[in-house]
């Protein structure tokens, strides 16, 4: 019976083992050169994911209201990071905004907006744009280019099938009974 208890408990702990952790800017990092409006196409942020900030020493990473992501102002941050490798769980559903505060940094387009999605949601990955306004902030600096995402997105999240989980261990405790 103890071994049952064991296989539940890490059958019940195994969504977390699931939880993607994406890199902003895949290898490029989080730099001023990065189209953070094209990486985030294709992605489904989800509650329990994580993104991966890499940057070098001139950079840093504040998160941010809507209005200071828009704004690209930098006296509000909601949080600050400057550790040049920061992890930032995604505990809640809902639009994440995020933004270099080196000045001309967030204006030059280094600037990242994401939608955060329950575990068993499907909706989109990025925020909608509020009728009247213009294109999404994220759009790249003047003469930079846009590109497509790629067909399979790296980084996309594992699903859970819950139900398998649910039978496998229906399975172990009626052999272990």
């Amino acid at each position: 019976m103890g071994l049952a208890a064991a296989l539940l408990f890490l059958l019940l702990a195994a969504p977390a083992a699931f939880a993607e952790q994406y890199t902003v800017g895949d290898s490029s990092g989080w730099t001023t050169t990065g189209d953070y409006q094209s990486w985030v196409q294709g992605k489904t942020f989800t509650v329990g994911d994580t993104l991966l900030f890499t940057y070098g020493g001139s950079h840093s990473v504040e998160e941010v209201s809507k209005s200071d992501y828009d704004n690209c102002n930098t006296g509000n941050a909601i949080k600050s990071y400057s550790d040049g490798n920061t992890v930032i769980t995604l505990s809640n559903p809902g639009a994440m905004y995020f933004i270099c505060p080196t000045i001309g940094h967030c204006a030059g387009g280094m600037k990242l907006a994401i939608n955060v999605v329950a575990a068993s949601g499907n909706s989109p990955s990025t925020p909608s744009t509020p009728s009247g306004s213009t294109t999404p902030s994220g759009t790249p600096p003047s003469g930079g280019t846009t590109t497509s995402p790629p067909s399979t997105p790296s980084g996309a999240p594992s699903t859970v099938n819950y139900g398998f989980m649910v039978a496998l261990l229906g399975a172990v405790v009626g052999i272990m009974s």
